[in-house]
C-alpha cells in the first residue's frame, strides 16, 4: 500500500513537471498573426498526409500552392484578414469603453 501511494506521488510530481501548463488565451487576447496561422497550419498537416500517401500528389500540391495566382490570393487573404482584425479590435475597446462608462460608470 505505502509503495502505491510513493508510486502515485512519484507520477504526478514528474507530470507536473514534465507537461507545460496550459496558457489559454480569450478571445480578446488572440494575436492576429494566430488567427493568419491557422490555415496555413492546415494545409501543412494536409500536405504531410498527402506527402506520406503519394509523393507526386504532394509535389503538385506545393506547385500549385508556390504558383503566382494562389500567392496572390494569400497575400489578399492575409491583407483583409488584418483589416478586419483591426477593425474588430477598435469595437471590442469601443465595447469596453461603453461598458465602463455607461454600465459602470467609471
Amino acid at each position: 500500500m505505502l509503495q502505491s501511494r510513493a508510486l502515485v506521488i512519484a507520477l504526478i510530481l514528474l507530470l507536473s513537471t514534465t507537461l507545460p501548463e496550459v496558457q489559454s488565451k480569450s478571445i480578446l487576447e488572440v494575436d492576429r498573426r494566430d488567427l493568419l496561422a491557422i490555415p496555413e497550419a492546415i494545409a501543412s498537416y494536409f500536405y504531410e498526409a498527402v506527402n506520406k500517401v503519394s509523393p507526386k500528389v504532394s509535389q503538385f500540391f506545393l506547385d500549385t500552392v508556390q504558383s503566382p495566382t494562389v500567392i496572390a490570393a494569400r497575400q489578399r487573404f492575409a491583407k483583409e484578414a488584418s483589416k478586419v482584425s483591426i477593425m474588430f479590435e477598435q469595437l471590442i475597446e469601443k465595447i469596453k469603453n461603453l461598458w465602463y462608462t455607461r454600465v459602470l460608470g467609471y
